[in-house]
């Protein structure tokens, strides 16, 4: 019985280092897989962590670009405002002036001695003649 000990034992021996080395093995390939998962979570994480900051420094220039046209066009708007007031303003100017000219006609118009009988009577402009089309008519004097 020794010797079938002797024999067995070396065999057992050699199995149970197989096993073990095999045990060692596997745990060597989970402590890589592991060590491996640990390395991509970790660059996943500084990934995201990073990604997180370029959307928010990418979200913080988006507001500043937006604040920035907003005043651009508040100021772009102001600048057309003023010019229109500007416009408005002289063209209320040129309107008052002309207004002036049209009533000092229809004063001195009306200031005029009425025209004998045996001139006719006179035919009203239609009110639409342009600058460079009118001619004034000529002047009628009450004396002969």
């Amino acid at each position: 019985m020794i010797d079938e000990l002797r024999v067995a034992i070396p065999e057992e021996i050699r199995a149970a280092k197989r096993i073990n080395s095999e045990g060692e093995r596997i745990i060597e390939k989970a402590q890589e897989e592991a060590e491996t998962i640990v390395a991509r979570a970790q660059e996943q994480a500084a990934f995201l962590i990073e990604e997180r900051g370029l959307t928010q420094a990418a979200e913080d220039e988006g507001r500043r670009i937006l604040d920035r046209s907003q005043a651009e066009a508040d100021g772009i708007r102001r600048g057309a405002d003023e010019y229109a007031a500007s416009v408005l303003t002289r063209l209320e100017a040129e309107v008052d002036r002309t207004l002036h000219s049209i009533r000092k006609g229809i004063a001195l118009i009306d200031s005029r001695a009425p025209l004998e009988e045996d001139e006719g009577p006179v035919q009203p402009n239609d009110g639409y003649a342009d600058d460079e089309d009118f001619e004034p008519a000529p002047s009628r004097s009450t004396r002969g």
